[in-house]
Order: structure tokens, then sequence, then C-alpha cells
């Protein structure tokens, strides 16, 4: 299903782009995708615009707040998918509404092992679907598939000062 997330946010620009429900699956049937992902991904995307779509409180931005993860979302989100988020939310790329868009969304996600690269997708289709600028070393970040985390020192030469 991630496959068609993939395929969805690199063929259409901006959402309004996407056709229609009946007219995608038939688009990624002629891709080859397999008839239970394109269900399962269009009953996510829905859930995205829906979410999306929805008045939600203003949560306002504050340096001396964090989130606090329940143990669903303990279970489904590591170490570092959660600090994935929070280096996003801390970089200025995520208000605290899109966190929890993020949040949502990634616990929608059918019964998958919820990796960084995985989370990156739903980060991507969550910023797609708000039509955020968003900056070009994040999103370069964002599209690639490289599971250290932007927060690690592993592989970032921090290592040759110690």
């Amino acid at each position: 299903m991630i496959d068609i997330l993939v395929y969805v946010f690199e063929s259409y620009g901006y959402p309004e782009a996407c056709p229609e429900p009946e007219q995608l699956a038939r688009k990624l049937t002629a891709a080859g995708f397999e008839p239970e992902d394109i269900d399962t991904a269009l009953e996510w995307l829905s859930g995205l615009q829906r979410v999306a779509g929805t008045d939600s409180p203003k949560i306002e931005r504050d340096n001396r707040s964090f989130r606090i993860y329940g143990a669903p979302e303990l279970a489904r989100l590591d170490a570092d998918c959660r600090g994935f988020i929070a280096f996003l939310e801390h970089s200025g790329v995520l208000d605290p509404l899109g966190r929890e868009r993020i949040i949502e969304r990634a616990l929608a996600l059918p019964g998958v092992d919820l990796t960084l690269a995985k989370l990156k997708v739903i980060v991507l289709m969550v910023l797609w679907q708000q039509q955020d600028n968003v900056d070009a070393l994040i999103m370069e970040e964002l599209l690639s598939n490289a599971e250290v985390p932007p927060w690690s020192d592993e592989g970032s030469g921090a290592e040759l000062l110690h």
C-alpha cells in the first residue's frame, strides 16, 4: 500500500489533481497494483481527506510543551519515528495539528510494521494534502529511503570529533 501512496504523490502535484476514487482505482489497476492494496490505499486516502477537511481546534505552538504518546501510539511508533516527528515539529515543518494528523494517519495504516521510511511517506502525504510548502532540505530528507534518523550522529562525521 505504501507503494501506492508514493505513486499518488509522484503522479499528482496537488490533491485537486488526483482523480475521484473510482477513476484512481482504474489508473492504479492499470499501473499494476493489486486490488486489495488499491482498496486499502483508497480507504486510507479517504481518511486523509476527511482528517484534513475537518475543523480542528487550533493548537498553539509552544516550545516548552512536548507530546506524550499513549500505549497504542508507542506500540506502533518506535523511537526513530517519534524522534522524526519531533525533529519535523522543532524544525518548523509541522505545527502541533500537523503532528496529530500524521500520528492519526500512521495509526490508520493497516497491520504493517511502521518503519521510518514508511512514516516519511505518511508525512509526505499529509503535507501534500495540506499543500504545505516544504523546505528543499526537508523534502530531500522525506524523499530519502535512509533509515538513519536525521538527528543521529551515525554517519554524520560526528564520530570524528570523539
